[in-house]
């Protein structure tokens, strides 16, 4: 499997399905460095003046650090352009507003599918939204869905 971003957000809120945790505990998980990059981007967009600031930065340092190293990837330049075209077919038959960052969110979710697809992996992610529609855009590229847990977990 190849982790999508909304993995990593939901897995630090305790928002996976216990479904989730069950493959994230029993599946090879590959990582992708374009997640990397949005993890590591509310080190520098983050207020550092708000007081919970410090907690959030060393809960996303750690699953940073818990990444290992083998098991990241770069996208490569065939999965970099094909993202590229997918990503503007994707935002142009959305009928989205210009210029409020979806052609960004659409590069990154396009290059995560990409990615899964030239690895030959299964994207996990709980991103429905934009992950169903890249699947119907390229259906040979694997998504496993799930949708985030609201509320409390019962324990177990």
């Amino acid at each position: 499997m190849l982790l999508d971003t909304s993995v990593y957000l939901d897995v630090l809120q305790g928002r996976t399905p216990e479904a989730v945790d069950n493959l994230l505990t029993y599946r090879l998980c590959h990582h992708s460095a374009v997640c990397l990059a949005e993890l590591s981007h509310v080190f520098g967009r983050l207020d550092p003046a708000h007081p919970t600031m410090k907690s959030v930065l060393k809960a996303v340092a750690g699953t940073i650090e818990d990444i290992p190293a083998h098991r990241l990837h770069a996208p490569d330049a065939t999965a970099w352009g094909r993202a590229g075209m997918l990503a503007g077919l994707l935002f142009r038959l959305s009928h989205l507003p210009k210029g409020e960052g979806h052609e960004r969110r659409f590069l990154n979710d396009a290059l995560i599918f990409q990615q899964a697809g030239l690895l030959g992996a299964t994207v996990l992610t709980g991103n429905v939204g934009d992950f169903d529609y890249l699947s119907q855009l390229v259906p040979s590229v694997r998504v496993i869905f799930y949708r985030p847990v609201t509320g409390l977990r019962p324990q177990g």
